[in-house]
């Protein structure tokens, strides 16, 4: 049997590669849209895909069904209530599909979408019961799928805790591998553990503890914000099969409508950068998240360092439905971002001269906040910019280490207000007063 995760670690999405090397024949499993390196493992292997296989329509990340049908042949399946309009094979609970001794068995598992399904995956060369089982994005490492994205919350939590239930049934031994690992929208408390077994999650996972009644008190509290571009993905992943775009070029200058998004560390925009630009550095964490939640809908030309930190930002934006980069460039430029130290910000707030925005979620500043600060989600910075929101004084940014705060102050700046981050540590490093919040039900 060929059994292959790949992680994409700025999205925290997960895809397989599930054949058998002997009959030469393997299918994928929620493919990205970068379905280059699956490419590659599948070259290297020796095996031919014959499917693609979809959990459910997935509303974070762009599918690469598209480009392996329509680049390679390869036909796709997915459950018959996904509403794809697309060519396809649609699946019931219990369809199995066959590759060499391999066997993929649908199980029909809804709650985070109501076409959602797991895979148990048999080796018949060793057994006629299932070794392991894909659970897309219902039972993850530590915690269970969202279930407020495509139904109303309660339906979507009381199908999942069903399905979870179904999936226990499995049996202890049976390896899980999941959709998802930390840094992904679809969960709130997933580990970045790649794979863990049922009987570890029955013994300590909450999702699978106690009763229905139990489970949605937990399933309907606060949930992480919906994905960026959430209605345009999902729309593009059940509808007209999306190909491959145009290579990067190189270009010569910024068309007067396009917005720059450097994508260099936070170190090298902060020293200097093109007047307007938005800073946030492919090498950091969730880097398409923040990209797809800050920028505003115009052309984009990247500014990189090199050729090669411009191509991986691209790939990373189109896995999240960015497509309209017009170039690229080599960063820098006149304008700089000036850090705040957490010993300066403290003088500026004695001295009144500034206002602080708490750029963290508000479970994050519940937790710990500093007084007279002003919450303001990195994500909704623009926005509330544009809205003006904001009085016009000179404002600091502070997250709880740095990088969504050096995020903000860009987008801020390049709004046309005088803001300032802090990189160096956050609110957890504060060493003044901090208070903290209780919200009711909580």
């Amino acid at each position: 049997m060929l059994f292959k995760q790949f992680l994409n670690d700025d999205l925290g999405c997960a895809c397989y590669l599930v054949g058998d090397e002997h009959a030469g024949v393997a299918v994928v499993v929620d493919p990205p849209y970068y379905i280059e390196p699956v490419l590659a493992d599948a070259d290297r292997h020796d095996v031919r895909l014959v499917g693609v296989v979809e959990t459910h329509t997935h509303a974070d990340h762009v599918s690469g069904h598209g480009r392996l049908a329509l680049e390679h042949g390869v036909p796709i399946r997915v459950h018959r209530d996904a509403g794809a309009t697309f060519p396809h094979e649609p699946l019931d609970d219990g369809t199995e599909i066959e590759v060499g001794a391999v066997v993929l068995r649908t199980i029909h598992t809804p709650g985070h979408r109501p076409e959602h399904c797991c895979f148990a995956v048999i080796d018949r060369a060793r057994s006629e019961e299932p070794w392991l089982v894909l659970t897309g994005d219902s039972l993850f490492v530590g915690d269970a799928g969202r279930p407020d994205l495509a139904v109303e919350a309660r339906e979507g939590a009381e199908g999942l805790f069903h399905s979870l239930r179904r999936l226990v049934e499995l049996g202890d031994g049976v390896e899980v591998f999941p959709g998802h690992v930390a840094g992904s929208l679809c969960g709130a408390a997933m580990s970045s553990k790649a794979s863990t077994t049922i009987g570890f999650e029955r013994r300590f996972n909450p999702a699978l503890q106690g009763e229905l009644a139990d489970f949605l008190d937990a399933r309907l509290g606060p949930q992480p914000p919906r994905p960026p571009n959430m209605e345009r993905i999902v729309e593009l992943n059940r509808g007209e099969l999306l190909g491959p775009r145009p290579p990067l070029d190189r270009i010569d200058s910024v068309p007067d409508e396009a917005i720059v998004l450097d994508v260099r560390p936070t170190e090298a925009f902060a020293a200097g950068h093109h007047p307007g630009a938005v800073g946030i550095p492919v090498s950091g964490s969730s880097f398409a998240t923040r990209a797809a939640f800050v920028l505003p809908e115009r052309p984009l030309v990247l500014h990189a360092g090199d050729e090669e930190e411009a191509e991986r930002a691209s790939r990373a934006l189109q896995a999240v439905a960015l497509f309209g980069v017009s170039g690229w460039q080599e960063g820098g430029g006149t304008e700089k971002l000036e850090p705040v130290s957490l010993d300066e910000l403290e003088r500026l707030l004695a001295d009144d001269t500034v206002e602080l925005l708490d750029v963290r979620e508000a479970d994050e500043r519940d937790e710990s906040h500093i007084p007279g600060s002003r919450h303001l989600p990195y994500r909704t910075a623009r926005a509330a910019a544009e809205a003006g929101l904001l009085n016009g004084r000179p404002v600091v940014t502070i997250c709880e280490s740095g990088p969504r705060a050096a995020v903000a102050a860009s987008v801020l700046q390049a709004a046309g207000l005088d803001a300032r981050p802090v990189l160096e540590g956050g609110v957890a490093d504060w060493q003044g007063e901090t208070c903290s919040f209780r919200r009711c039900g909580s």
